[in-house]
């Protein structure tokens, strides 16, 4: 799952990286100390990784989290939501998301088959990002704590880069000051 441009990304704000494995538990992981905790990609079906939901229940609260694309599935899934698999899947680059925000466009780089279900999105979350060309949701932010995630890849080594600036989000919310994390 993880992509070595995730670290360089996190490193470039500033950021001393533990990788850990998707089996560890919340214990193993808040044993650490960490300032905050990133939910990488991976493949296929979220839904048979219960070890790793309950992983991330254990974290949400706890410190600040970020996901991507399968990370972002699971923090869902943790907090209650729901997913489906997509008939044909998102995948490759130039797919366009709209940031509720903001209300710009970005321009993503997308490859996964499931998606965070709207009809019965827990009231604890908030729908961040949606998807132009068919309204599924691409981004979510807990309304109660620090935590956030998005469907698609801001990490993407060759482009687009218009999503880079969620790395720098989740650098203040560990604590980085904002001309550290520019």
């Amino acid at each position: 799952g993880m992509k070595w441009n995730i670290l360089r990304h996190l490193r470039s704000l500033g950021c001393r990286v533990t990788v850990v494995p998707g089996t560890a538990t919340a214990e193993q992981v808040l044993a650490f100390k960490p300032d905050g905790v990133f939910l990488s990609n991976g493949p296929g079906d979220p839904r048979p990784l219960t070890y790793a939901t309950d992983t991330i229940r254990g974290l949400i609260g706890k410190v600040p989290v970020f996901g991507i694309c399968l990370g972002h599935q699971l923090m869902g899934l943790a907090c209650g939501a729901e997913i489906f698999k997509l008939k044909f899947g998102h995948r490759g680059a130039n797919q366009p998301v709209l940031n509720k925000a903001t209300g710009r466009v970005e321009i993503t780089s997308q490859n996964h088959g499931f998606a965070i279900a709207t009809e019965h999105l827990p009231d604890c979350l908030e729908v961040t990002h949606i998807k132009l060309s068919d309204q599924t949701v691409e981004g979510l932010r807990h309304k109660a704590y620090p935590a956030f995630c998005v469907q698609y890849h801001p990490e993407a080594a060759s482009g687009p880069h218009d999503s880079e600036y969620l790395f720098r989000q989740f650098a203040e919310l560990m604590g980085a000051p904002k001309a550290c994390a520019t």
